[in-house]
């Protein structure tokens, strides 16, 4: 199948030259652009349900995840070629599949104060976190940085739309925040860590803080 969903990477070859290197600085700097682009999921909260005639925002959400579904299919059976997709993963499910199913799941099954918090923490500091160890200069604020960044994000998150006690939210922010970035490291061929970023500090900050604690959902 000769069609693709991209111009052979010319942009992102501009996008290298002009930061100062080459197709692979362009190609890593524009992947970490559009998985921060993902936070934008978080509009879902602030659309309210009868804005689309057609259908509730649920169905459209769940209709957004199917074309990119669709479109896995499509690259994996007859070629399809997409932007951005890795070497490794020429073969094996990408993790841009992961990370739409890890924020539908969040906005969709978990409380908005979670959502908000596993999204933006997924989000921005995994970008963060590869950053860091492609540089050998910086792996020395691997994982503290990440670990923190996460930390301050579910927090704010916890506290702002959620109204969660500040002290308790700090400890289950910090928590989660080290989940996060222990289940980030190891590099899995069956899940992508996307999804595991997303869904399992998701998974603890509702059995902790909503099931046991009782906080605010």
């Amino acid at each position: 199948m000769d069609f693709r969903l991209h111009q052979g990477g010319q942009f992102r070859r501009r996008l290298g030259e002009r930061l100062g290197g080459d197709f692979a600085l362009g190609d890593r700097i524009w992947r970490r652009v559009l998985h921060g682009l993902g936070a934008t999921v978080l509009v879902y909260f602030l659309v309210p349900n009868r804005l689309f005639v057609i259908a509730p925002k649920e169905a459209i959400l769940l209709a957004l995840l199917g074309l990119v579904l669709l479109a896995e299919l499509l690259r994996l059976t007859v070629g399809l070629e997409l932007p951005t997709v890795r070497a490794y993963e020429s073969h094996r499910v990408g993790g841009y599949v992961y990370f739409a199913v890890a924020l539908t799941i969040a906005v969709l099954l978990f409380p908005e104060p979670i959502a908000v918090a596993v999204v933006l923490g997924t989000a921005f500091v995994d970008p963060v976190a590869g950053e860091l160890r492609t540089h050998a200069r910086r792996r020395s604020l691997y994982p503290a940085v990440p670990v923190a960044l996460y930390a301050v994000l579910a927090f704010a998150s916890l506290a702002i739309v959620g109204r969660w006690p500040w002290g308790l939210d700090a400890l289950l922010a910090l928590a989660a925040a080290a989940l996060a970035v222990a289940v980030e490291r190891p590099k899995l061929a069956w899940v992508d860590d996307d999804l595991l970023m997303t869904v399992v500090p998701a998974l603890f900050l509702y059995g902790v803080g909503v099931i046991a604690l009782g906080l605010p959902r």
